[in-house]
This record gives C-alpha cells, sequence and structure tokens, in this order.
C-alpha cells in the first residue's frame, strides 16, 4: 500500500505543473485616471497569449473623440521576446527584450535603431500599471499610470 502511494505521489509530483502565461499581468483592460482633461484619457486593452501572440490595443481619447490609437503584440521568436507596435498613421515598429530584461512583474523592449521610442517598459506597482517609453539611455521618458477597469 505505502509502495502504492509512494508510486503516485512520484508521478504526481513528476508531472509537468501548469505555468501562468508570461506576461499575464498585463491582462485586461488598464486606464489612466481622467485628471487632466486637455491630455484626455488613454486605455490600453491586452488579451490573454493566443497561439503564442499576445494582443494589445492602446487610445487614447480627448473630448471623447479618439486622438491616439496603436496596435500591439508581444510573441517569442528563437531569440526572444518582440514587441509589435503598429501606431496609427507611422510604420509599423518592433522592439526586442532581452533575457535579462524580463521579470516576474515587469519587461522592457528596446531598438536602438528607431528613432522615438527607443525603450518601452511595462511593470506593475501593486494595482497600477506603469508604461513608459524613452530613448535607449532613459532620456525623454513618457509615463502612463494605469489602473485596472472593471
Amino acid at each position: 500500500m505505502i509502495a502504492t502511494i509512494l508510486m503516485f505521489a512520484g508521478l504526481y509530483l513528476g508531472a509537468p505543473q501548469p505555468q501562468e502565461a508570461p506576461f499575464a499581468w498585463l491582462i485586461g483592460k488598464w486606464c489612466t485616471l481622467p485628471h487632466a482633461p486637455a491630455k484626455g484619457t488613454t486605455c490600453e486593452e491586452w488579451t490573454p497569449m493566443a497561439d503564442g501572440v499576445m494582443r494589445g490595443t492602446s487610445q487614447t481619447r480627448r473630448e471623447g473623440k479618439p486622438t491616439q490609437e496603436e496596435k500591439m503584440e508581444i510573441r517569442r521568436d528563437g531569440a526572444g521576446w518582440i514587441f509589435h507596435a503598429e501606431p496609427r498613421g507611422q510604420a509599423p515598429a518592433d522592439f526586442r527584450a532581452g533575457a535579462d530584461d524580463v521579470a516576474a512583474l515587469a519587461v522592457s523592449f528596446e531598438n536602438a535603431a528607431h528613432d522615438y521610442p527607443q525603450r518601452i517598459r511595462y511593470w506593475r506597482d501593486g494595482d497600477m500599471l506603469i508604461a513608459e517609453i524613452a530613448l535607449a539611455d532613459g532620456n525623454k521618458a513618457i509615463r502612463w499610470e494605469y489602473h485596472r477597469e472593471k
């Protein structure tokens, strides 16, 4: 009896355990607070990863009208993670995350050849999602503090 229990325990412990999908902490709809009507409100929405691709959208609205829109994807290739951005009215661009650029609740993507931004970062700070774009050295940073929409 004990041998049977140990055998089943060994099978259970040796079985692959389900793991949280990469970047699951991004999933959901996130919006800035409308504290500055002149700047408008920006919302990003990220869907769970499907077929190896996580899709996102971003939209800034001022006075009820969209002023900026962007489609985004995070996907993996043989060299690591890629953030693909398609801002409305601009050429698409890819940014790469190195192995050291991905943490439990943070990620940083870079493309030094791009004019601006050259770095895109996301991280969680408690219940907030923070996004920042900047030059590769961190200069000219613009930051958004998002709160989860219910």
